[in-house]
């Protein structure tokens, strides 16, 4: 069963799905060095607005553009929901624990006639945060809360899944969508991925590791230095191509075939000779019924680290043929950890609508032999493959195709 793709939700640091678009082509990036948290030195970020997103909001936005764009109508009853975050609600954690810390500083200082009474649940004011959240609100923010958000906003009784996968969480939900349209489960999905990572511990845990950028951030290039985080996220609208002939859908593409494995070697680091992750794209050429020769363009997982770039230029250049085209739009959008590849799927998908090649931001000098995009490029585009790495191993492909 063919599944296709009728409609885009998609906010960056770019803007929305069109602005996104546009900047994209123009070399454009969303990157700036900020700092939302006192306690941090400024550093480069890539936020959507002044301060750190919400992610309830965030799905909200890109579910209310996804459905528009698609020219859907609520409700939706039997509509499958598979949206993921490889973050998912760790600011609002963050903020709780904090508060709680707060509360057992201030119970310290009580005096012992006050340390029996009850204390009511209150959020105080931490840097960078604006949110109230009472202790008795914690189980809004397991990690399925906002899948079930979304399924609500919707009213959708169907199938719900919230994939975490890392980085890869965004492919997996996608692939988790098309499985529940080619099961018969629904013939409707919204999938994709939604991350609000900038938070303290975030953070200063990537920086602790080495994995961000101090100046910016280069895929690919001989100087890059590391990832910069970023906000977004990007929902589509899968149906199966009968339901969406039946209402004279627009359709963006085809979702050809998915791969999806796992190193099963290291916390952090991709397991060398990339055997594993080079099974995820055979797979992905092979369900999709293509050859490596028939991908026009590779939407690359690209974080500007040293290890994954080298190690996913290195899995290309044995795969595919010399004169594939390669981008990773994260030098203009940032890393947006597990929504990285439904973004990357999005702009896939753009590219074939449009028949162009978006820019890889930042590059200044390639330090692999590679054909990338260095400035838009018009090309025939039919057969597009967005990848994905996550930490502890996890590899995902999947390739996007032209209808028709």
């Amino acid at each position: 069963m063919d599944v296709v793709v009728t409609g885009i939700g998609l906010v960056s640091a770019l803007g929305t799905l069109e602005t996104s678009w546009k900047r994209l082509l123009s070399g454009e990036s969303g990157i700036e060095r900020d700092q939302p948290f006192l306690e941090l030195e400024r550093r480069p970020l890539a936020l959507i607005g002044t301060k750190p997103a919400d992610l309830i909001t965030l799905i909200r936005q890109v579910l209310a553009d996804a459905l528009q764009d698609a020219n859907l109508s609520l409700p939706l009853p039997d509509c499958g929901i598979a949206i993921g975050s490889s973050r998912g609600f760790q600011a609002n954690l963050e903020q709780l624990a904090s508060v709680g810390i707060r509360y057992s500083e201030e119970e310290r200082g009580h005096s012992a006639e006050g340390r029996g009474k009850k204390k009511e649940g209150r959020a105080l004011p931490i840097s960078g945060y604006q949110l109230p959240i009472p202790d008795s609100q914690f189980v809004n923010f397991l990690p399925h809360m906002g899948a079930m958000a979304a399924a609500r906003a919707i009213g959708s009784t169907g199938p719900v899944l919230a994939p975490m996968a890392a980085c890869a969480t965004g492919l997996q939900s996608i692939a988790r969508a098309v499985d529940l349209i080619r099961s018969g489960e629904c013939q409707r999905a919204i999938a994709g991925a939604v991350e609000a990572p900038i938070t303290p511990l975030t953070v200063a845990g990537f920086n602790r590791m080495g994995a961000l950028a101090n100046a910016g951030c280069y895929p690919f290039d001989e100087n890059r230095e590391g990832f910069v985080l970023g906000e977004g996220g990007a929902l589509l609208v899968l149906e199966s191509a009968e339901l969406a002939s039946r209402r004279g859908a627009k359709i963006y593409g085809r979702v050809s075939g998915f791969g999806l494995t796992n190193d099963a070697c290291h916390a952090i680091s991709p397991a060398l000779g990339g055997k594993s992750a080079m099974a995820a794209v055979n797979q992905c050429l092979k369900r999709s019924n293509l050859a490596a020769v028939d991908i026009d363009f590779i939407h690359a997982h690209g974080t500007a680290t040293e290890l994954n770039d080298r190690h996913e230029a290195l899995l290309i250049q044995k795969l595919f043929h010399p004169r594939v085209t390669v981008s990773s739009t994260k030098g203009a959008t940032g890393h947006t950890l597990g929504a990285s590849g439904a973004l990357g799927v999005a702009f896939c998908l753009m590219s074939i609508k449009y028949q162009m090649l978006p820019p890889g931001a930042g590059m200044k000098k390639p330090a692999f032999e590679l054909d990338f995009v260095r400035c838009a490029r018009s090309a025939i585009v039919r057969n597009a493959v967005c990848l994905s790495f996550g930490f502890g191993g996890q590899n995902a492909a999947i390739v996007l195709s032209a209808d028709g």
